[in-house]
C-alpha cells in the first residue's frame, strides 16, 4: 500500500492551505520562498486537484476513479466529486469526531475499530450512504485512545448531515452533504476543467 510520508506542514505551506483542514492545529512560522510569478491556467488547476488528494489522503489512481463516477452521475461533476470524497468511511468518521485527523481516521478503520449498520468495515474508502449508522466497537469504546480523541475533538463542529452521540461513540449520516456544507477550500472547478482535457 502506497503511503504519503510528506511533512504535513511543509505540504500545506506549498499548498497555500491552512493545516486546520486536515485537523491539525499547529501553526508553521516559515515563509515559502517563491518567486512572485503568475501562476499558468494549468499550475493552478493541478494545484486544485493535489489539494483536494492531499485534504481526503487519496492517491492518484482513486482519484481518478471517483472523477470517472462522478462524470457518469446525474448533476455537476464537481459537486459530486466532492460529495463522493466527503461520504468516504475514514473522512465522515473524522467528521463525527472520532479521530483527530483524516489519516488517523483512516488507520481506526483499517484496525477494524468500525461498525457500519451492526457489520464490520475496514476499507478506509468504504462509500456510507444516506440512513447508514457508525460506531466504534464495543470493546474499543473503553480504550483510551477514543477518550484522549473525545477530549480533543469535544468542542469539535459536526456538520448537520451527521447526528452523533459522542458518549456512545456512535453516528449517523442524515442525507448526503450539500456541496455549501462542505468546509474544504477547493475549487472543484478547476478540478473539472483538468481531467477534461
Amino acid at each position: 500500500m502506497a503511503v504519503n510520508r510528506v511533512p504535513v506542514l511543509k505540504r500545506c505551506r506549498s499548498l497555500g492551505m491552512d493545516p486546520v483542514y486536515l485537523g491539525i492545529d499547529k501553526k508553521s512560522t516559515r515563509q515559502l520562498k517563491r518567486a512572485n510569478r503568475k501562476m499558468s491556467e494549468y499550475a493552478l488547476q493541478l494545484r486544485e486537484k493535489q489539494k483536494a488528494k492531499f485534504i481526503y489522503g487519496v492517491l492518484e489512481k482513486p482519484f481518478r476513479n471517483y472523477y470517472k463516477k462522478a462524470d457518469k452521475m446525474a448533476g455537476q461533476t464537481g459537486e459530486n466529486l466532492m460529495k463522493m470524497l466527503e461520504m468516504r468511511l475514514d473522512n465522515v468518521i473524522f467528521r463525527l469526531g472520532f479521530a483527530r485527523t483524516r489519516r488517523e481516521a483512516r488507520q481506526i478503520v483499517d484496525h477494524k475499530h468500525v461498525l457500519v449498520n451492526g457489520k464490520q468495515v475496514n476499507i478506509p474508502s468504504y462509500l456510507v450512504s444516506a440512513g447508514d449508522t457508525i460506531e466504534i466497537k464495543e470493546k474499543c469504546k473503553s480504550m483510551q485512545r477514543y477518550k484522549d480523541i473525545l477530549e480533543v475533538t469535544g468542542g469539535r463542529l459536526v456538520p448537520e448531515w451527521l447526528d452523533v452521540d459522542q458518549e456512545n461513540l456512535k453516528g449517523s449520516v442524515k442525507e448526503a452533504p450539500a456541496r455549501e456544507v462542505i468546509d474544504v477550500p477547493v475549487n472543484e472547478m478547476l478540478i473539472v476543467e483538468l481531467y477534461s482535457k
